[in-house]
């Protein structure tokens, strides 16, 4: 199973990225796909979720409103799309993939900066 992640970079506060989770060997459609995100010493946060069925929707309350995550089955791809970046975004963003077993990406960097 791999995920990759894409998409990070530097961006000015007030931004736009989107970052692309690419999965394979297993059926995005068929997991609970999110996106986390990490800052040197600090824990791992949960950020977005799409669920499998329905695919309903989750955010961490400080990016609601300004993240969408989505899935193109198609594909086989989630996206998180990040909009009004503020510096305190800053991390690296993993993707996950959980259905009783969990898969995570490598991350990809996003740096929010003036």
């Amino acid at each position: 199973v791999q995920l990759v992640e894409s998409g990070g970079g530097l961006v000015q506060p007030g931004g736009s990225l989107r970052l692309t989770c690419a999965a394979s060997r297993i059926t995005v459609s068929n997991f609970v796909m999110s996106w986390y995100r990490q800052v040197p010493g600090k824990e791992r946060e949960w950020v977005a979720t799409i669920y499998s069925l329905g695919s309903g929707t989750k955010y961490l309350d400080s990016v609601k409103g300004r993240f969408t995550i989505s899935r193109d089955n198609a594909r086989n791809t989630v996206y998180l799309q990040m909009n009004s970046l503020k510096v305190d975004d800053a991390a690296v963003y993993y993707c996950n993939a959980r259905a009783g077993m969990t898969y995570w990406g490598k991350g990809t960097l996003v740096t929010v900066s003036s």
